[in-house]
């Protein structure tokens, strides 16, 4: 498990860049409206989460784990500067997503909670694997999307998500391990895991839906002739250009199972099949941890 150090060129990639689909274009597009600030936020629960770690296999992990997640932060970064670039300006919607992880999910409890002692950094470790419960499933469901190259979506942008969705395949099982080494005894355990899921699911959906209307109503390219609804997305979801609500809320469900574990997500032979053949991945040169280059 490795940081690959990525690059993309976007000159060429248009707004619209799934041709005659801007809702299926900007439902996708809210991944890096979240994941920038979201991505960071992971980094730092972790990083403070390391002197908890005493199994070296799950330390060297976790530490694999930040690296992806922070080069996954910087490149979609760039995407917002590309958006920016063709006149969508998402900074009023990204002001609130940092208000979310710097300060709901922040060092202290928001609200003044007063958590025990202790109890609020696995609060925090339990809202990763929650949120990387879902990221495991959309790359998974990115690498299988035929759909999307038979629309004609835009190269650059596909490799940019099936790059890092096969990353969160190669990973999906380290914030969920993280959070159950550290996560104290079983029953308060995993109640803390089914309670983080609760809000997570809520919370995401509808920073979700206001992400999509938001980029959809300061679209230069449409000037206010569409609206973000629920039957034009279900309408690109069966075309196949997004996930089946099916499939997503099976994801939340096998979750709840006291027996659960993300390794039955998703597959690692396609994951690193995507990941062996991905023109950025293959150009990326000396990742993090040194020395390692993929492709010729």
């Amino acid at each position: 498990m490795v940081p690959r150090r990525v690059s993309f060129d976007w000159r060429a990639t248009p707004l619209h860049w799934i041709p005659g689909e801007p809702i299926a274009t900007h439902v996708i597009n809210v991944l890096h409206l979240l994941l920038p600030a979201g991505e960071r936020w992971f980094v730092k629960v972790f990083k403070e989460a390391l002197p908890l770690i005493t199994d070296p296999e799950l330390l060297k992990d976790v530490k694999g784990f930040m690296g992806q997640e922070a080069t996954h932060s910087v490149q979609h970064t760039y995407v917002l500067h590309h958006l920016a670039e063709q006149k969508l300006d998402t900074a009023a919607y990204t002001r609130h997503v940092d208000f979310v992880f710097e300060r709901l999910l922040g060092d202290k409890p928001p609200w003044g909670i007063p958590f025990p002692a202790g109890r609020w950094p696995l609060y925090r470790l339990a809202f990763v694997a929650a949120i990387e419960q879902f990221t495991a499933v959309l790359g998974d469901w990115v690498l299988r999307a035929g759909a999307l190259d038979r629309a004609g979506a835009d190269g650059t942008m596909l490799d940019l998500l099936r790059w890092h969705g096969a990353e969160e395949v190669e990973h999906r099982s380290v914030a969920f391990d993280l959070y159950e080494h550290c996560g104290g005894p079983g029953p308060l355990r995993y109640a803390r895991r089914i309670g983080t899921m609760c809000v997570t699911v809520p919370v995401l959906l509808w920073m979700w839906a206001w992400g999509a209307a938001y980029l959809i109503r300061h679209d230069p390219r449409l000037a206010g002739r569409l609206r973000y609804s629920l039957r034009a997305h279900n309408k690109a979801v069966a075309r196949g250009l997004l996930p089946r609500w099916g499939e997503l809320g099976a994801a939340i469900r096998r979750y709840f199972r006291r027996s659960y574990h993300p390794s039955r997500e998703g597959s690692s032979a396609v994951a690193g099949a995507y990941l062996a053949s991905s023109p950025a991945a293959r150009a990326a040169v000396n990742p993090v941890n040194g020395g390692f280059r993929q492709g010729p």
